[in-house]
């Protein structure tokens, strides 16, 4: 239930800046923000975005988003809620797919960052 809580405030919070298009990433794509997970063991944060162009940019041309999203407003995000993980995951999809579930037809990008100093360490996986 706090977490329910926690991650309807986190999402309150982010939505405005996402759904607004402000969050300026390399590529120029549009984003917004689908969901924000916690989980519990190991201390993971998961951010899912929303990226209607990805089929046509693929996977090199957003590659350096990811960076961005992490430390410009995952980051942001997670210390304005007082929230610390050990990892965050940052993914792109081009349909809204619910979490968990496979669809082969759907782009689908992901990364995987440590948290460091407040920092993000990209880990590759």
């Amino acid at each position: 239930m706090l977490i329910r809580l926690f991650l309807s405030a986190l999402m309150l919070a982010a939505a405005p800046a996402v759904a607004a298009q402000d969050v300026a990433v390399p590529s120029g794509q549009p984003l917004s923000l689908l969901e924000v997970r916690l989980d519990e063991a190991p201390d993971v944060a998961r951010f899912r975005f929303l990226a209607p162009d990805l089929d046509a940019r693929g996977f090199e041309a957003v590659a350096d988003d990811f960076a961005v999203l992490c430390a410009d407003f995952a980051l942001p995000a997670l210390a304005a809620s007082d929230v610390a993980v050990e990892k965050l995951v940052i993914s792109m999809s081009s349909q809204d797919v619910p979490f968990g579930e496979v669809a082969p037809d759907v782009t689908q990008f992901f990364e995987v960052f440590g948290v460091q100093n407040g920092d993000c360490i990209w880990e590759a996986f």
